[in-house]
């Protein structure tokens, strides 16, 4: 097979679909890779390691696209590189259509075979080819809030772990899982006073047991989030239905009745975002205040720390990229997990979640894979 990486466009992304360490799993497996030039440049993964690890390097994205038989992104494709997919094609890549009509609308028009990292199972239910974000981004998410708490970002003026004789800043965290536990353990590290919010007993002992006092685990109620949420200094949103949108968890009101300077982080926004305020933001632009509430809504935040990321990112998607290489459609069929993975599949959308929120007839995966 001819596997194309192109080079990520989005504002400030500089993740890359394939490192050359997985450039060259695939090339000893008979693959063909071709990479756009500089697609790794900017975080150390120069076009010479590419070409070293078996890939072509190739002048456009145009000449990626009009090549390749599986495009492998990190970020969902931008409209021209949409407008650029075929049918047949195979696209592997985070796609969060959800709350995106018009990508899905060119997806389903493309005719191609869309498989998106987020939706990806695995035997324990649990969604691999997001954690390594998720963990990234819940990290990330503490290390924003604490300094956009500074005064000069706009925030209360609030040092997250405090010091002796002044009390540290009070941090909610709501939802208690990957996002939310990555969160909670840097802001349990930074000193904060740290309240985790998860509507799943099990999970609340199991981070009871785990931060052992140091975080304080509660059922995630309206009343329980209105209580927290008013006397916190910063709140990550970390919830996820996957392939769904987010749920609503503060209210404009709430927001408007919090702390002047508090910050709010919305891990959740690639999914539409769990505050009513919210909003996408780039990198270049990361923050707006609503009711002098600072809002950090970075769509894509991994992309801040992106040489970490895209290896982790890699660690879990290469194994499903050797297989769809390998023999895409069988692949799928075989994979049940992978199969949850397979959002549109020739202008057919092929999971639920997507197909109820956006009014799309919904095709169950192996009857769209059978047709």
């Amino acid at each position: 097979m001819l596997i194309g990486v192109p080079k990520e466009i989005k504002n400030h992304e500089y993740r890359v679909g394939l490192t050359p360490a997985s450039v060259n799993e695939l090339a000893k497996r008979g693959h063909q890779i071709i990479v756009e030039t500089d697609a790794g440049t900017s975080i150390d993964f120069p076009d010479g390691d590419y070409v070293a690890a078996g890939a072509q390097i190739v002048a456009s994205a145009a000449e990626i696209f009009r090549r390749a038989d599986m495009v492998v992104k990190v970020k969902e494709p931008q409209e021209n590189e949409c407008k650029m997919l075929r049918e047949g094609q195979i696209l592997y890549t985070y796609l969060h259509l959800a709350p995106d009509p018009a990508q899905t609308a060119l997806l389903v028009a493309s005719g191609a075979t869309c498989v998106a990292y987020e939706t990806v199972t695995d035997n324990m239910g649990g969604l691999p080819l997001l954690a390594p974000m998720s963990e990234v981004a819940g990290r990330m998410s503490v290390q924003a809030g604490a300094h956009h708490l500074e005064k000069a970002q706009g925030g209360r003026g609030v040092l997250l772990g405090g010091v002796p004789g002044v009390a540290p800043a009070k941090v909610l965290v709501i939802g208690g899982g990957v996002v939310g536990d990555n969160a909670a353990a840097m802001a349990v590290g930074m000193g904060a006073d740290v309240t985790i919010l998860d509507r799943s007993i099990s999970r609340l002992r199991e981070l009871d047991a785990k931060y052992e006092g140091r975080a304080r685990c509660v059922y995630s109620t309206n009343a329980a989030i209105e209580q927290y949420a008013l006397e916190a200094d910063l709140v990550i949103g970390a919830v996820l239905i996957p392939g769904a949108e987010a749920p609503t968890l503060l209210s404009h009101d709430l927001v408007g009745r919090m702390q002047k300077g508090a910050v709010v982080v919305d891990v959740a926004i690639d999914q539409g975002g769990c505050f009513e305020t919210s909003r996408a933001t780039t990198h270049d632009n990361p923050t707006f205040v609503v009711n002098d509430i600072v809002h950090y809504c970075v769509a894509n935040m991994p992309g801040g720390v992106a040489r970490t990321a895209t290896m982790a990112l890699n660690n879990a998607t290469l194994p499903y990229a050797l297989a769809l290489a390998d023999d895409p459609i069988n692949a799928l069929f075989r994979d049940q997990n992978l199969q949850q993975g397979l959002n549109v599949h020739r202008g057919k959308v092929t999971y639920k979640a997507v197909a109820d929120t956006l009014g799309y007839p919904y095709v169950p995966a192996d009857e769209a894979l059978k047709a």
